[in-house]
């Protein structure tokens, strides 16, 4: 019986951690040129919260939103990778910090090309932290498979 209560309560744990996430992430790829595709990464957060660029202020203690891919032989990344959205710049008077955030929706964009005309696709991780006026979430890292070609 001891089992079995440890078993519900661990996957109710799990459960209330992943719906305690107010950002949902989709994926996808647009072609823009022969071989050329721009990889579209969206994040929607829930009203009230936000998660911070990947170019912070020196004085920032704010956790950057890093993206980390997979290396793939047929793929060639040009440049970084750029955000859109309306990013706001908040001064937190307590720790005398400056960061760079977003609320709402922010789309980061890669530019990507093939080597060959090929089935292949961009893998990798995006690790982030939410924020709201409150509290901060621990750092989560979320994979990313997306098609291309």
């Amino acid at each position: 019986m001891k089992h079995i209560f440890f078993g519900v309560l661990a996957v109710l744990t799990v459960a209330a951690a992943r719906a305690q996430d107010p950002a949902s992430w989709k994926f996808s790829s647009k072609k823009v040129g022969d071989k050329v595709y721009e990889v579209h990464m969206v994040a929607t957060l829930q009203n009230g919260w936000h998660l911070y660029s990947q170019q912070q202020p020196k004085e920032a203690i704010a956790y950057p939103t890093k993206f980390d891919f997979t290396k793939n032989p047929l793929v060639v990344r040009t440049g970084s990778v750029k955000e859109m959205g309306k990013m706001q710049k908040v001064h937190d008077a307590a720790t005398n910090s400056t960061a760079y955030q977003y609320g709402n929706t922010v789309t980061f964009v890669q530019k990507v090309t093939l080597k060959a005309n090929a089935k292949t696709s961009l893998s990798g991780t995006v690790e982030y932290q939410t924020c709201d006026d409150k509290k901060c979430l621990p750092p989560k890292k979320v994979p990313f498979h997306i098609p291309l070609g």
